[in-house]
């Protein structure tokens, strides 16, 4: 179904403003996720596992002290996942060794700025 001259309007309209915004987007300061804290949150995570289906299948037994492996599990879990999702304030985005492999490419430009490049000349036409 094609759009209306007032429905064409209005997203032609949102992607100029888009355009025009995206740098906003673009040099907003992102927090890179760390590989380090990835690795200890899951075990974090397979640790509370294990304590979960330990705290499980001893309490059955033994009453409260398989509740508390249990919630001491489910705590380890949620922890682990915390721990692994949350981004660290200093990390770069890319390592200095991979800015250096580059060579070719323009010191300034980021990745985003090149595909914004690419799109305007993509636009303009041959």
């Amino acid at each position: 179904m094609p759009l209306s001259e007032q429905e064409q309007r209005l997203l032609d309209e949102m992607e100029r403003h888009l355009m025009s915004n995206d740098t906003d987007v673009v040099s907003a300061p992102s927090r890179a996720l760390s590989y380090r804290n990835i690795v200890l949150g899951s075990i974090l995570v397979l640790a509370g596992l294990g304590a979960l289906v330990v705290g499980v299948s001893i309490g059955f037994n033994t009453g409260f002290l398989g509740i508390a492996i249990g919630v001491i599990g489910f705590v380890l879990m949620v922890g682990g996942v915390i721990f692994a999702v949350t981004p660290t304030r200093g990390a770069a985005t890319t390592p200095p060794r991979a800015a250096k492999q580059r060579g070719s490419r323009t010191a300034g430009s980021s990745f985003m700025d090149r595909m914004n490049d690419r799109w305007d000349r993509r636009r303009e036409g041959p």
